[in-house]
């Protein structure tokens, strides 16, 4: 009996190397406030995963992301397990690298990497920085090719070029999920990489099976986070699907990259920055959010040495309809373009509802040609003048004669909303849109 049990003891401990083995490092769970849990002997470095044994000896599993004293401050990605006080915290694997490739193309996953669409565990040889990889300015390209968005608006008033990224803003309600549905149907491109964060459930399964008809979804990627999910999941659901499509990128791929919606991101971002004892600034944003935005928009474009490109497309919720909401503004002063969709408009049944007069395109004047540029000048001029003197023409005291600009911006106004009205599953290619604005605006 006694040589059996040496026999079985020698098979199980055979396998296992003590040479270059080390001490596991266990911590233990002291302290547990709002959503941040506090461990004790636990020198992790910053990112690193852990798992925490619940009381239901289940396993909570988080992430490290900072210190207090000789403490770890650890986020847990699941805030429903029962935690009891001592809990042993064990490390878990570094949370710095992301699976990418083409086997994810078609699928639809969580912050984690984890399948949604109930098909088998997502598996890839190849991986990539969560948090990208750092880039020479120069390596990045000049944005100077018309990228078609399949909407008439867009590609004659507002040109978007290969590797931009611009802005979606607007309130709750008028139509920027939707807006961002008919640009992905009318892109042509190579990748498209979805990133729904924040968003109601029933919205990820409306927008999977409507914007994304089977010949788009084989080459999509959808990374899917709802509202209910802690602040950590839905900040890395951002980062995860950049990482993704600066993958594609690196392969020479032309990637288009939407993030809906990146208010919902700084909104994570204000949770755990406030809980990590961050100072409030405008509108309870702590600083990190504003070092946030732009970190996660720069990492898109054109990249020289490969010839790949990230078009990024973010949506921007203006909370309560105020386009100078902190948010906004640092993610408007750092992308190539904004799109302000108009509660007005909306309202009076223009779709999509695109304010002309204070959207832009930084880069469109190097992306069409002069005579492009000076009809949309044109119809630029005429729809600001109208706007500028809606008032004074609703009191009646403007008398026809007095401005010839105005004049002819009163004239062709009803011809201006036909031409930024566009059914929501129509398509304008870029050719054809830029062919009706030189017509009807030329000088």
């Amino acid at each position: 009996m006694t040589r059996r049990l040496a026999m079985s003891a020698q098979q199980l401990l055979d396998p296992v190397d003590l040479a270059n083995a080390s001490p596991r490092r266990i911590g233990t769970l002291v302290a547990h406030e709002g959503i941040m849990l506090e461990v004790s002997g636990f020198p992790q470095p910053l990112g690193s995963n852990v798992r925490i044994k619940s009381a239901d000896n289940d396993y909570v599993y988080g992430e490290v992301v900072g210190f207090r004293g000789h403490r770890s401050l650890v986020l847990p990605f699941d805030m429903n397990k029962p935690l009891v006080t001592g809990a042993p915290v064990e490390p878990h694997g570094a949370s710095s690298m992301v699976a990418v490739g083409k086997t994810l193309l078609g699928r639809i996953m969580d912050a984690q990497g984890n399948p949604l669409d109930g098909r088998p565990a997502i598996k890839s040889q190849f991986q990539w920085p969560l948090a990208g990889r750092k880039v020479n300015p120069l390596r990045r390209g000049r944005v100077t090719n018309p990228l078609n968005m399949g909407v008439r608006a867009i590609n004659g008033l507002l040109t978007v070029g290969e590797g931009q990224r611009v802005a979606i803003i607007a309130g709750s309600g008028v139509g920027k999920s939707v807006l961002m549905g008919q640009m992905i149907a009318g892109t042509e491109c190579d990748v498209i990489v979805v990133g729904l964060i924040g968003e109601r459930s029933r919205e990820v399964s409306d927008f999977v099976e409507t914007k994304l008809p089977p010949e788009v979804r084989k080459k999509s990627v959808v990374v899917a986070v709802p509202a209910d999910h802690p602040p950590l999941l839905r900040l890395r659901a951002a980062m995860r699907a950049t990482a993704i499509a600066e993958a594609f990128r690196a392969e020479g791929k032309k990637v288009l990259l939407l993030i809906d919606s990146l208010t919902r991101v700084a909104h994570a971002q204000r949770e755990i920055g406030l809980t990590l004892g961050e100072p409030p600034t405008m509108k309870g944003y702590p600083p990190s959010v504003f070092a946030l935005i732009p970190s996660l928009c720069e990492r898109a474009g054109i990249d020289r040495l490969t010839g790949g490109s990230i078009t990024a497309l973010y949506t921007v919720l203006a909370d309560g309809g105020d386009i100078d909401d902190p948010v906004v503004d640092s993610a408007r002063a750092i992308v190539d373009g904004h799109i302000i969709l108009s509660r007005q408009l909306a309202e009076q049944g223009v779709y999509p509802a695109i304010d002309v007069a204070r959207s832009l395109s930084r880069t469109m004047v190097d992306s069409v040609d002069p005579e492009h540029a000076a009809a949309a000048a044109r119809f630029r001029q005429l729809w600001s003048v109208y706007e500028e003197n809606r008032d004074l023409m609703l009191m009646g005291a403007y008398v026809a004669g007095a401005d010839p600009v105005l004049d002819t911006a009163i004239t062709r106004h009803a011809d201006q909303i036909a031409f930024v009205s566009q059914p929501a599953k129509a398509q304008v290619d870029f050719q054809n849109s830029r062919q009706a604005l030189i017509e009807g605006y030329s000088a």
